[in-house]
């Protein structure tokens, strides 16, 4: 699952790193105001994003470098930064980082320039509040209640675990009173989420993260802003549970991938549900019609539902600012989430 979104389209890079967070007081508004400047002035900023002047709105090339930054404090190799990273207990002023973090930048020049070719991998674990609206309607819909799920573009695999959260909104509840992480504020007044067993989940990504391992861990870490010690504590406590119930994602592109899967037998009953998070952003136009494809092809054989978590960049053509995330089933709009899932607001 994918990062955050925001920005500009056109202009200089100078202009996107100043437009993505505009005039907030945090640590990456603040180094990215810094970064527009050394860009202009010729700085080192300038010599690692070299040949990403025209690189579209949604690679996010800034914020790739800056979760390359992330993994650098983490694995311990600048101390002198990490007192201005709240997730790891600082509570510096983000204002006065620049002087520390140009000669960080200078110093990890070539692996920060080897970080944007890395897609983010946030993994937001609380996406999948809007896969629990996307599979709840097309159960309904369809009268099942067992479910094969496939998630291409899964990162870590944490959106796989959507039956092991817990998720508590207005007026509703679902998942186990036990659960390892527990999601709140997911709002939807009137949602009735419908009972189901995932009876077998996989996925896919063309890097996928072992969550198992301790750099897993770290590299997933690196893509959560610092400064948001509840999606910190949030992706922490999904680990855990992924660790308990480990999930599979292989090595291999999504199209590919998906056709493979699909063409599996399936048991009587079951519904297959292809999901993804803000994923499709990442993935070239013609990978985005094959997905499409291999799941039309489908449809005839399986109980088949396709649930994503996805931003409309086409409506956003020419502004670079496509708005809020949709839960969308089988093309329909079900309801508009938060950037990093709740709350959700349905449609109807």
């Amino acid at each position: 699952m994918g990062q955050d979104v925001g920005g500009v389209a056109g202009g200089t890079l100078a202009d996107r790193f100043r437009a993505h967070f505009g005039p907030e007081d945090h640590l990456y508004a603040a180094l990215l105001a810094r970064m527009a400047d050394d860009w202009e002035a010729g700085g080192v900023t300038r010599e690692i994003f070299d040949g990403w002047q025209d690189a579209p709105a949604q690679l996010m090339p800034h914020l790739r470098m800056l979760a390359g930054l992330f993994r650098i404090v983490l694995r311990g190799e600048a101390p002198q930064l990490e007192g201005f990273y709240p997730a790891l207990g600082g509570a510096l002023d983000p204002r006065d980082a620049w002087d520390a973090v140009r000669p960080a930048l200078q110093a990890h020049r070539d692996e920060l320039r080897s970080s944007l070719d890395v897609a983010p991998q946030t993994n937001e674990p609380a996406r999948t509040l809007a896969l629990l609206v996307g599979v709840s309607e097309a159960l309904r819909r369809r009268g099942l209640h067992r479910v094969r799920l496939l998630e291409p573009g899964a990162s870590g695999g944490l959106g796989l675990l959507v039956d092991r959260y817990r998720f508590v909104g207005e007026g509703w509840s679902a998942g186990p009173v036990d659960a390892g992480l527990v999601v709140p504020d997911c709002g939807a007044p009137g949602f009735r989420p419908e009972t189901f067993e995932v009876v077998d989940r996989r996925g896919c990504d063309l890097a996928p993260v072992d969550t198992a391992a301790a750099e897993g861990g770290v590299y997933l870490t690196s893509f959560v802003w610092p400064w948001q010690r509840e999606r910190h504590a949030r992706l922490a406590a999904a680990l855990a549970v992924a660790r308990e119930h480990p999930v599979v994602v292989d090595r291999a592109p999504a199209s590919q991938w998906v056709a493979e899967r699909l063409a599996e037998p399936v048991p009587d009953g079951v519904l297959t549900v292809v999901w993804h998070s803000v994923t499709r952003m990442y993935w070239p136009a013609d990978e985005t019609a094959a997905v499409q494809d291999a799941v039309r092809a489908a449809r005839g054989r399986m109980p088949l539902a396709h649930v994503a978590f996805e931003h409309d960049w086409a409506a956003a053509a020419g502004s670079g600012t496509p708005g809020l995330p949709r839960v969308e089933l089988d093309g329909e709009v079900l309801g508009v989430g938060d950037h990093h899932g709740p709350p959700v607001r349905l449609s109807r």
